[in-house]
């Protein structure tokens, strides 16, 4: 962590985490694709649980990226006794916050649907999906969890077996359970569900073989409040993330509701093929956050600011390569989940190309975010995460609609993402500003004899 040169480094440990979002990604296009052949009002479901989704993953991302940013400043502290106290009690709040999830859900299935924006004609669909995603909600939320904690030890290679696994899984079972069991949008979601489960006990595997630096003992277990505290606190922004895009979700099924299941199917589908996108960027950022928390953690300041640079670099060239692609072949990427209904793919394709044009600004904001929280910068972090799908998104997807009509639906996120990149510039800015300033009156030889000491 400390001496492997960075672009190797974070490459090691990004490609991992893509192989493992992708395979994520890839099972959620499966699930579109697959129930998209039932039907618009089908395609429709998908994206109203989807929000449902993103409110299980705000409580998962917040206990594992909590826990996973608290864990790599400690193992650069040489406090290993320490983090496997934070990774234990992140992983029992897991669970028990997912137990809440699904008692919550299965008593009120119908009416958080209804909240969550389903129509009358897609609500029976969202029904049976949400139902099986509800009994899965704490191996989901367990499985970000150890997903993250191995992350922040540099063990990227087994989460993305973990992931990968499940991934696979879900492809396989999809056409299996919606068709030739004729489960219809449930076996669907019976296939996600049986497929988190699977990877949850996958990722704990290297803990039970002593694996890991991290140690998942019952020894560790405390009732002291300001262990979860600070776990959240640290979580809050991936939490202030996942919760405002969850929230995103719902206002903009409920916008587009206003225009019928083409709206609602299109921009779902949308949705999806740009989180299949975004997971590149995604990974590899995942892969800088252990070591830029680990070396700010070792007071090794010029390996924060490479690692930076690099992820920042190698963002901005993976997102324009798919944003061209996708920009001129959006019509057809559309086509592809739903060809026999014209509305849709136009819907769709106007959505995603300007989508493909506000790409360009993403890698800034999202490794921004990510540095902040993975030093401990937990408000500056949160305030960040908050832009994109929440301050600005929230209000736009209100108001533009009312005076461009369906075209506000369409490009809010667009600008959301421009005006989130116009305000991230200067809290980078600021930061390794302040970053040299540290250096100067942190001497190398002084650096090393603290690590040491510590």
């Amino acid at each position: 962590m400390t001496e492997t040169p960075i672009p190797k480094l974070v490459v090691t440990l990004a490609i991992p985490m893509i192989i493992s979002m992708l395979a994520s990604a890839i099972y959620n296009l499966a699930d579109t694709y697959f129930v998209s052949k039932l039907g618009t009002s089908a395609s429709g479901a998908v994206g109203v649980v989807f929000s449902l989704m993103a409110i299980i993953q705000a409580v998962g991302f917040m206990l594992g990226m909590g826990s996973g940013a608290q864990i790599s400043r400690l193992l650069g502290q040489k406090k290993n006794e320490q983090a496997n106290i934070i990774a234990i009690n992140g992983l029992v709040a897991s669970l028990v916050f997912g137990v809440i999830i699904m008692l919550v859900g299965i008593r009120y299935n119908a009416p958080i649907l209804r909240l969550l924006g389903s129509t009358d004609t897609i609500l029976p669909h969202a029904e049976a999906y949400a139902k099986y995603i509800f009994y899965a909600a704490p191996f989901m939320a367990g499985s970000f969890l150890l997903n993250n904690i191995l992350r922040a030890q540099g063990k990227a290679s087994f989460a993305m077996v973990g992931i990968t696994v499940g991934g696979i899984l879900n492809i396989g079972l999809d056409p299996l359970l919606i068709f030739v069991f004729d489960m219809g949008t449930g076996g669907a979601a019976l296939a996600t569900a049986i497929s988190q489960t699977i990877s949850f006990f996958v990722l704990l595997i290297p803990f039970i073989f002593k694996k890991t630096e991290i140690h998942l003992s019952y020894k560790y277990i405390s009732v002291k409040p300001i262990i979860l505290l600070r776990i959240m606190k640290n979580g809050l922004p991936s939490f202030i993330r996942q919760g405002f895009a969850s929230a995103a979700t719902v206002l903009l099924n409920r916008q587009a509701s206003l225009y019928g299941d083409s709206a609602i199917a299109g921009m779902s589908i949308v949705m999806r093929i740009v989180m299949f996108i975004f997971v590149l960027m995604l990974g590899f950022g995942q892969g800088y956050q252990p070591v830029v928390g680990y070396n700010y953690g070792a007071k090794i300041y010029e390996r924060v600011r490479e690692a930076f640079v690099f992820t920042l670099k190698a963002g901005m060239a993976i997102m324009a390569f798919f944003a061209t692609i996708g920009f001129i072949a959006a019509p057809y990427i559309i086509a592809f989940f739903l060809p026999d209904d014209p509305q849709v793919i136009e819907i769709g394709t106007v959505a995603f190309r300007a989508q493909c044009i506000a790409m360009l600004f993403m890698p800034f904001s999202t490794t921004a975010n990510m540095t902040f929280q993975s030093i401990g910068k937990s408000w500056t972090a949160t305030f960040l995460s908050s832009l994109r799908q929440g301050i600005f998104f929230l209000p736009l997807i209100i108001i533009l609609p009312e005076y461009i009509g369906l075209a506000g639906v369409q490009y809010t996120q667009a600008i959301s993402d421009f005006l989130t990149f116009l305000v991230c510039v200067p809290f980078v800015w600021v930061f390794f500003n302040k970053l040299k300033k540290r250096e100067l009156y942190e001497p190398k030889d002084e650096v090393q004899l603290d690590i040491l000491t510590e």
